[in-house]
């Protein structure tokens, strides 16, 4: 129990909705379009007011390149196995390899009996699930030899031919409640897709022991397990309750879930596009931020015991680690110098530096990966950078319309254009600000802790969080005047250079003064 190291993964849980047909699609290509990893729809064949999801899926993955797909979950009771498991592979090698199959057990049995399943108990929709993936596997499987063989209580597939075989080796997530279909999903499965609303407290805990215990039975490592989890909530200036809140408190939630509880696939259930843009925006990399810090402060291995007996012979010189080995091979990213603004913020030749690193010392891989990832978390940042100017220029000259540019909604006004933009640069700016609180009071006073002679640059970083705090309101400033005036496009690109020039700058500033003393003094 507690954190499987697994890499943290983000996704979203939309309503296949036929009302609009095209809604879902726009907001699964947003969820691309702002960095999920992940898009899930409800599977309810049963229901008339829904898209077919599988046939959903096939779309949308024609409309996206990277982001995977799957049900959550697909109706078993109303697919059957070996059909289904031809269908993912088609999909999964018409994708490129993006596909992951979400299966449960069945639920609302009228429904399913109006649409001519059988009605199951919950123990025989375990067994029926059980056989299924014996089914699905062997379909999957072209290296075996002979037909597919499965001559169960609920499905029989007697000599089927195997194929095709998908791009890649899809996960077969199940969402499970109750100790039997947990202890099949231990022994037989590639994930746990619970949803939050359906559990009481302690559920996650006592859900991964019988798991864990399962695959151990099975002879699996219980970490071949993913932990997945649906969640819902709201974003709301004060916190009011769990996953009610401020960004800040829905990070500092997951990433407890994450480390506490192992979950590391977070899926938001919500068609806002707002949520989305605010999940991958603000969420998702904060808790990326916290759950990196705490594994690099827990992953420093303990010293091995002596082992009684002679001390080995010195290695010849050919066998010894070259000179150098074990050197901080991390490298800052350099300031280029370029600068769009006339305006400056501060006065960068008057920048304290650190201590010189001492040559004689060397750094371990779990040391510099730790100064590795604050380099990789400004590279996000300025990756979003890039994408904020190429938003900006679009609209500005008229190329492209918000819907396309953000959530492919096609007829939308020139002034929703404008708070379309709007939008996405409120959250650049928020998810900055919330990198920096984490670094002002987290990263910072242990470093200060760890190095008296970091004080002068880390109080210089601390000042210049605050002038970038101010820019990033010229910033809200100038999306006033974008939304309200007849030209504000002006104004806003001499914002959004101001905040290029400064925060490019900080940044290097920052990786240069901080990568090696994070190296050597961790993270936290």
């Amino acid at each position: 129990m507690g954190d499987y190291g697994h890499p943290l993964a983000f996704g979203a849980f939309l309503t296949p909705g036929n009302a609009e047909p095209g809604r879902v699609v726009g907001l699964a290509v947003l969820a691309e379009q702002v960095g999920f990893d992940l898009v899930t729809f409800q599977d309810h064949p049963y229901q008339p007011a829904f898209l077919d999801t599988w046939t959903l899926m096939s779309f949308v993955a024609a409309r996206t390149g990277a982001v995977r797909l799957a049900a959550n979950v697909t109706n078993l009771p109303l697919r059957p196995p070996a059909v289904l498991a031809r269908s993912v592979a088609s999909l999964d090698l018409l994708s490129g390899g993006r596909v992951e199959l979400g299966l449960g057990a069945g639920a609302f049995w009228e429904a399913i009996e109006a649409m001519g399943g059988r009605r199951l108990s919950p123990g025989q929709g375990v067994r029926a699930l059980a056989e299924a993936i014996d089914v699905i596997r062997q379909v999957w499987d072209v290296e075996a030899r002979g037909g597919v063989r499965v001559d169960g209580e609920f499905h029989r597939v007697l000599g089927a031919k195997r194929g095709p075989a998908p791009a890649h080796d899809v996960g077969i997530w199940l969402g499970a409640y109750k100790p039997r279909m947990l202890a099949l999903t231990g022994s037989r499965a590639d994930g746990w897709l619970p949803s939050l609303g359906y559990l009481q407290p302690g559920d996650l805990g006592r859900g991964n022991t019988i798991i864990d215990d399962s695959a151990r039975e099975a002879g699996r490592d219980p970490a071949d397990v993913r932990r997945l989890l649906n969640v819902t909530g709201r974003f709301a200036p004060v916190g009011r309750g769990p996953l009610d809140g401020p960004a800040e408190q829905w990070a500092e939630e997951l990433a407890n879930l994450a480390l506490s509880d192992g979950i590391s696939t977070f899926i938001l259930g919500s068609d806002d596009p707002e949520d989305l843009r605010r999940f991958a925006a603000e969420v998702a990399p904060a808790v990326r931020e916290l759950v990196a810090g705490e594994r690099a402060a827990g992953a420093a291995p303990a010293a091995a015991p002596a082992t009684p007996g002679p001390a080995p012979a010195e290695a010849p010189a050919a066998a010894r680690p070259p000179a150098g080995a074990g050197s901080f091979a991390v490298v800052p990213t350099p300031d280029d110098g370029v600068r769009r603004s006339a305006i400056r913020v501060w006065d960068e030749t008057t920048r304290p530096t650190g201590p010189a690193p001492d040559p004689a010392r060397t750094y371990t891989p779990h040391d510099q990966a730790g100064a590795q990832h604050l380099i990789d978390v400004h590279d996000g940042l300025r990756a979003e950078l890039t994408r904020l100017y190429d938003l900006v220029e679009q609209v500005g000259a008229g190329l492209v319309d918000a819907g396309t540019a953000r959530s492919h909604i096609n007829t939308m006004t020139i002034r929703q254009n404008k708070w379309t933009l709007g939008t996405y640069c409120e959250s650049y700016c928020r998810v900055v600000t919330t990198h920096h609180t984490l670094e002002d009071r987290g990263i910072f006073p242990h470093l200060r802790r760890g190095d008296a002679r970091l004080a002068p640059v880390l109080d210089r970083l601390e000042q210049e969080h605050h002038a970038i705090h101010d820019v990033l309101e010229r910033v809200d400033r100038a999306l006033v005047a974008f939304v309200s005036v007849a030209d504000g496009m002006a104004e806003l690109r001499a914002a959004v250079d101001l905040l290029s020039d400064t925060l490019l700058s900080h940044l290097a500033y920052e990786e240069r003064e901080l990568v090696e003393p994070i190296a050597r003094l961790g993270l936290n």
